[in-house]
């Protein structure tokens, strides 16, 4: 486009509220967030209620964060975009009623914006000059996706997790290693303190033909191990299960990125999502690229958890290509990727 193109963005699709500021896609001139993490620590994870009515408590002061710190004012802002899908139900209708009550009184254009896409749009805002195609392998608690990146609206889904998510293996073992919500930044301190070849743990990689993913195995082996360790009375080293739990995701994760880019003849690899600020999840899968001659992008860490940065990334490209919604716009907590 001729002209700049400056997006408000909103994200409230789980447990954090956040507002952005984005010209044309790649410049973030604030990127604002409200996090709920110590709230739901209490219980051990996300209460969607309690989600939602913090969502209404933060979203006003969120958004008036943002426009002051990009010193842009609503009125010259080009297009709204805001997260309708996947999410919690309740947390996204916050997000998506604040986004139509502004596009209806300032006249402004809605772009719906699907979660999965804009995490993987925070690429875009790592590398300015990244684009597609490529391979993105999308990780966090209630996705794992590998997708191939067409163009910036066709994606691809190469494979996916048959059970649970890496993000949500990460979580459950924190808990029964007693560490506290939520678990990945939690596995990821402790297992730099362990041996990741004290315990074998199995890496599951389904059939040969497949790039589909399975944690609720090894989730299940490691609380087996813990069982029988408690039930014989033999010592468990808190560090050393959580280095080899981490240690066999991060070669699952890795081995199956790997393998699609070199199927698809494609030399360039993305990682997107919360999972993907994991540290050893980052060197091992660097450490694989440059052996392959593969470029890697990994947002920082920043843009790998929920944010709104991200939403304008992928809103801004929506736009440009007209997708825009009328006020009948609804929330779809199930959400598939590519779905419009």
């Amino acid at each position: 486009m001729d002209k700049d193109i400056t997006i408000l963005a909103i994200e409230s699709s789980c447990d954090e509220t956040s507002a952005a500021i984005v010209k044309n896609g790649r410049e973030v001139l604030s990127n604002v967030i409200s996090s709920q993490i110590a709230t739901h620590k209490l219980y051990g994870g996300v209460v969607p209620e309690i989600a939602s009515r913090q969502h209404i408590e933060a979203i006003d002061w969120v958004i008036d964060a943002a426009l002051d710190e990009a010193n842009v004012k609503k009125e010259d802002v080009d297009a709204i975009a805001v997260t309708y899908g996947p999410g919690l139900v309740g947390a996204l209708l916050v997000g998506l009623s604040e986004a139509k009550a502004l596009a209806f009184a300032l006249n402004k254009p809605l772009i719906p914006v699907h979660h999965i896409e804009g995490h993987i749009a925070a690429n875009y805002i790592q590398n300015i000059d990244w684009e597609p195609p490529f391979v993105c392998e999308v990780i966090s608690g209630g996705h794992t996706h590998l997708v191939h990146i067409k163009d910036y609206d066709h994606f691809e889904i190469l494979g996916h997790t048959r059970d649970d998510a890496a993000g949500e293996a990460f979580d459950k073992v924190a808990r029964v290693l007693g560490l506290t919500y939520p678990g990945g930044p939690q596995i990821d301190k402790l297992a730099k303190e362990g041996n990741a070849d004290a315990i074998k743990f199995p890496r599951v990689v389904l059939e040969n033909d497949t790039y589909d993913f399975s944690f609720s195995g090894l989730k299940s082996a490691v609380l087996n191990y813990i069982n029988k360790a408690q039930m014989k009375g033999e010592e468990i080293v808190p560090a050393d299960v959580a280095a080899s739990f981490q240690q066999a995701v991060v070669d699952v994760l890795v081995e199956k990125a790997i393998r699609a880019c070199k199927e698809l003849k494609l030399n360039k690899l993305a990682l997107a999502g919360g999972v993907s600020a994991n540290s050893h999840l980052r060197e091992e899968m660097q450490k694989a690229c440059d052996k392959e001659g593969i470029k890697l992008s990994v947002p920082a860490l920043v843009l790998c958890t929920d944010n709104a940065a991200m939403i304008g990334s992928a809103g801004y490209y929506e736009y440009v290509k007209g997708n825009v919604a009328d006020m009948s716009l609804n929330a779809y907590p199930s959400l598939k990727l590519g779905e419009r």
